[in-house]
């Protein structure tokens, strides 16, 4: 929270509290609140207020105590009831809606009872009821607003990050065909010129005749087009992760979503590709968990055996067993990497309830 937030927040409960106080204090002058008791409990009561935010429950007790300290001292007067109802309405803002209720009603109590019950007393206590009752209703409605705006926001921040996500994969997705596009088109067409180079280089050699300095720098100029060719390719296949499935679940637990994850087997440095894809199938599942299980507990396993990598990663949100999945890009995109490896992929919702992603990754040497 900012400085100049934590400012104006500070203002604004020291002047609810002023206002309070100076209403008060108003109304016992003009009922001939004169004593020095009455002037002690209505600014106790009164200027306590100015921590209402940050000790609601405190606030409402040593408010409600006062007032009514000063209504059995001097008599029922219904002003006197004007802090109580900040203290209420805050109370009930903040989540306390029980402790609320009980103070509305132990004054209201105190107030009937101190005035012997007549109709006059009665009806201001009808009067505070109605107050108290008002304070409870927009203390709740005020809640309830805020708690609509946070989860706006959040969904707000979470559209923007999946735009972000469907940016960068068809960002990748557009690389892999350009890479494509090259390796099948450009990559043949020079690799015929250098090996046609070669060999009018070899056949001059072998007949004793001099060889063309021109051949010589084609056969040099399409191996070093060639070595540059696989550089660039590289580079556009490049979908290295950054980071490790456990950095991922710590992403993720930031995030909000309670993930656990389980290694077992002989846990050993793997092949790049199978590193690759075991990364981006965790990660992508649990981004689908995050984004459509709801508020769900999520189990990722890892298990290395001798010849394979098994990946699990389970959740118990709210996928319906009787509906099957949508084949959407990030599902698709692990099955491709998983059957390219020559690795098996499942991922449906579970029988007792939520989703599951399970993977099996036959083993390459580490390199």
């Amino acid at each position: 929270m900012s400085g100049q937030r934590i400012t104006r927040e500070r203002f604004a409960d020291a002047t609810v509290a002023v206002v309070a106080g100076a209403i008060t204090v108003l109304a016992a002058v003009a009922d001939d609140r004169a004593g020095p008791v009455d002037w002690a409990l209505i600014a106790a009561g009164s200027l306590a207020l100015a921590a209402h935010r940050t000790a609601p429950r405190a606030v409402l007790a040593i408010t409600t105590a006062c007032l009514l300290a000063d209504v059995i001292h001097a008599g029922p007067a219904s002003s006197l009831a004007v802090p109580v109802v900040g203290a209420v309405h805050t109370a009930a803002r903040t989540g306390h809606r029980g402790t609320a209720a009980a103070a509305a009603g132990v004054f209201l109590a105190g107030y009937v009872t101190v005035g012997s019950a007549t109709s006059d007393v009665v009806r201001e206590a009808l009067l505070l009821a109605g107050w108290f009752l008002c304070a409870v209703v927009t203390g709740l409605a005020d809640r309830n607003w805020q708690a609509y705006l946070r989860q706006t926001e959040q969904r707000a921040l979470e559209a923007e990050r999946t735009r972000e996500e469907a940016a960068l994969r068809r960002a990748g997705e557009e690389r892999l065909r350009i890479a494509r596009e090259l390796h099948d088109s450009l990559t043949h067409s020079i690799s015929i010129v250098k090996l046609q180079a070669g060999v009018a280089v070899h056949l001059a050699r072998k007949r004793g005749e001099d060889v063309p300095p021109a051949l010589l720098a084609i056969q040099e100029a399409s191996g070093e087009a060639m070595r540059e060719l696989r550089a660039t390719l590289e580079v556009l296949r490049t979908d290295e992760p950054t980071g490790t499935p456990a950095l991922l679940v710590e992403r993720a637990r930031a995030a909000g979503l309670a993930v656990d994850l389980t290694v077992s087997g002989d846990e050993r440095p793997l092949a790049a590709t199978v590193d690759r894809a075991m990364y981006r199938i965790v990660q992508e599942a649990l981004t689908n968990a995050a984004r459509h299980a709801g508020p769900a507990k999520v189990s990722v396993q890892l298990t290395y055996g001798e010849s394979d990598l098994t990946i699990r990663v389970e959740d118990d949100g709210t996928a319906d067993p009787s509906r099957p999945p949508t084949a959407g890009i990030g599902l698709t995109g692990m099955r491709e990497r998983v059957t390219a490896l020559g690795g098996t992929l499942e991922a449906a919702p579970r029988a007792e309830g939520g989703f599951a992603v399970r993977a099996r990754l036959p083993l390459g040497e580490a390199g």
